[in-house]
């Protein structure tokens, strides 16, 4: 890789906003199936389907799919796979029962999570200005819940639940980083999430209907120009640089739940959300300043 496309933060942006339209979109597709279909099924399918994509990725790679398969963390790689696959799977049954504008304010709280975490699973150092903003955001949190407003659904902690394990499966994902490549852990990523979800899946197998297998056939598609597009993105820009970028898939995806399956976005949920993504972005900004620190006494 040259230093040229290293530096590309412009082009790393686009590609990371393009990548939240399409996750969002994907989004909008998993309300829809889960809603019609089990669950386990639609995840199951979507996973076959990405399995495929990244052992066909790993044959073209260096060293093929042996070298994809070859990892110095296989069980760090098993417990991530599964650990996503699940997460994906929390994820739809919180579109399906609060709608993609609140599953998605309360999941924004994953980077939070991450860095709350990043000290006792990594051993990085959180300094005081992040854990006042982790705080702060879940403060945030806790405006989108509203535990106190007699109108609390338990079904509310479906997504804090899904941002929970996004954050491990993130931590584990940097921690793996060390040693494995990029290929590798989207290779495991892939395979063990379709291994894993398929017995349950089966289990609940049930027709589908010729329009909901073109939508289905989309969700699978979209999946994988999705993690391409990320891909590209980490590859050409600096995470840090292009992270907080990320966010914009809770407008999209509001967006989506606002017009076409007609959900309702409640100033609590507006102001919450707000105060989580202004944490968020606060504790991403903080950690760039702490990497070029770094860099510089390097």
């Amino acid at each position: 890789m040259t230093h040229q496309a290293v530096q590309n933060t412009k082009l790393g942006i686009w590609l990371m906003i393009a990548t939240t339209l399409v996750f969002a979109a994907q989004d909008g597709i998993s309300r829809h199936l889960g809603s019609t279909y089990n669950v386990t099924m639609v995840v199951m399918i979507r996973f076959w389907f990405f399995a495929l994509f990244v052992m066909l990725l790993a044959a073209r790679s260096n060293g093929g799919l042996r070298a994809a398969a070859r990892s110095a963390y296989p069980w760090h790689q098993l417990a991530r796979g599964v650990i996503l696959v699940a997460e994906i799977a929390v994820m739809m049954v919180g579109f399906v029962k609060l709608g993609l504008i609140e599953a998605h304010a309360v999941f924004a709280s994953y980077p939070l999570l991450i860095a709350a975490l990043s000290g006792p699973i990594l051993g990085e150092k959180v300094g005081w200005r992040r854990w006042t903003a982790i705080l702060v955001g879940f403060l945030g949190i806790l405006i989108i819940l509203q535990p106190g407003g007699g109108v609390f659904s338990p079904w509310a902690l479906v997504p804090l639940l899904a941002a929970a394990m996004f954050a491990l499966y993130g931590l584990l994902t940097r921690f793996v980083a060390r040693k494995d490549s990029t290929t590798v852990s989207f290779f495991w990523t892939g395979v063990v999430g379709a291994v894993a979800m398929t017995p349950f899946g089966l289990a609940h197998w049930e027709p589908m209907s010729p329009g909901d297998w073109a939508w289905m056939a989309t969700l699978c598609c979209s999946a994988a120009l999705g993690h391409w597009l990320l891909i590209r993105a980490f590859a050409v820009a600096e995470a840090s640089a292009i992270q907080p970028f990320a966010y914009l898939q809770l407008v999209w995806a509001s967006g989506i739940g606002l017009v076409v399956f007609g959900e309702s976005l409640r100033v609590n949920v507006a102001v919450g959300a707000g105060i989580v993504v202004a944490a968020g972005v606060f504790t991403l900004w903080r950690q760039r300043v702490r990497e070029k620190a770094a860099l510089r006494q390097a």
